[in-house]
């Protein structure tokens, strides 16, 4: 899967997450929400941690365990991509 598609899949997880949660906000007892808020929130990790293994992290923290380098300066810069 490409970067780009990765980082796609992972926005839109990351938006039902956050609106599920906001239901649940207001419907703490909702059942189905919160499974459905698990299963989302279970698919963005293990989406998270594919992209991150294969692209590096997405954050300055990261929830990569190792680095054998710092390969995130390798690519290129917002204000550089066309």
């Amino acid at each position: 899967m490409s970067k780009e598609v990765l980082l796609r899949k992972l926005q839109a997880l990351n938006l039902i997450a956050v609106d599920l949660q906001l239901f649940l906000d207001t419907h703490p007892g909702n059942k189905e929400a919160l499974e459905d808020y698990r299963q989302v929130t279970k698919q963005y990790q293990k989406l998270r941690e594919d992209y991150e293994y294969e692209y590096g992290p997405l954050t300055n923290f990261g929830y990569m365990t190792s680095f054998d380098q710092y390969s995130w300066v390798n690519d290129p810069w917002p204000w550089e991509q066309r």
